[in-house]
């Protein structure tokens, strides 16, 4: 199914995509509309446009390619499915988070996988090729976030607050030369290497994803960013 979505409300191009018998739904035009992707399971949709807020929340099961940028909440409080991105992000990507990934192929906005979670098999996944703002992280209770930095040559691919209140088995890598600073609660540890195994697939689908050398990408170490063993946020929030 092809949808012309210019000049259409959200809620009737919601409910088109929802209605439709078709796997494949490709949605061209699209300029603000939200909630695109919301409640859809087994569904593969291709965004030509740019969709507005809450793209692919509670997301199932289905997978969204955009090529054109997103706004603010992609993938809010999604369960499982892929979001593609070619271009760049807003605030708040991956909030709460609880399985799928999104990789998005340039910049993210502020608060960047915010009370992410995973659990048992579900383990969620942001991989962002430039930089991030502030806040990345923030209270990331599992899952992983990758934030590459392709676009500069130097400096932290992030803004300032990294990390802040991350516990439970969260970890973010971000690639740089310079060490990233962060509080006294979180540990930060230098991969190289055959240190890079535990997200080489990852990497490998960005790569592929938006046809980057890989090598590119391993060409600089990659600093990977934990809860420590003193950390006060366990007693306080849950990961589940």
């Amino acid at each position: 199914m092809r949808i012309n979505a210019k000049d259409k409300y959200y809620t009737e191009l919601n409910k088109q995509v929802k209605h439709s018998v078709d796997n494949l739904v490709q949605i061209d035009n699209c300029l603000g509309q939200r909630y695109i992707g919301t409640g859809v399971k087994g569904k593969q949709l291709v965004i030509n446009g740019t969709p507005g807020n809450a793209l692919g929340a509670y997301l199932s099961g289905s997978s969204i390619t955009v090529y054109g940028n997103v706004q603010d909440a992609v993938g809010d409080t999604m369960d499982s499915g892929d979001i593609i991105v070619h271009g760049s992000g807003g605030d708040t990507v991956g909030y709460g988070m609880r399985g799928g990934s999104i990789y998005i192929r340039d910049h993210a906005g502020y608060r960047i996988g915010i009370h992410m979670k995973e659990y048992k098999d579900k383990k969620p996944v942001i991989v962002i090729g430039g930089s991030a703002g502030s806040f990345l992280g923030e209270y990331q209770a599992g899952g992983t976030i990758i934030v590459l930095g392709l676009d500069r040559d130097e400096g932290v691919p992030c803004g300032s607050y990294l990390g802040t209140g991350m516990h439970g088995n969260a970890q973010t890598f971000l690639r740089c030369e310079e060490e990233p600073e962060v509080n006294e609660f979180l540990e930060v540890e230098k991969l190289t290497g055959e240190g890079l195994a535990p997200i080489l697939e990852y990497l490998k689908r960005y790569a592929d994803l938006f046809d980057i050398s890989l090598q590119k990408i391993t060409e600089k170490p990659f600093w990977k960013i934990s809860p420590g063993d003193k950390n006060p946020f366990d007693s306080l929030y849950t990961p589940y």
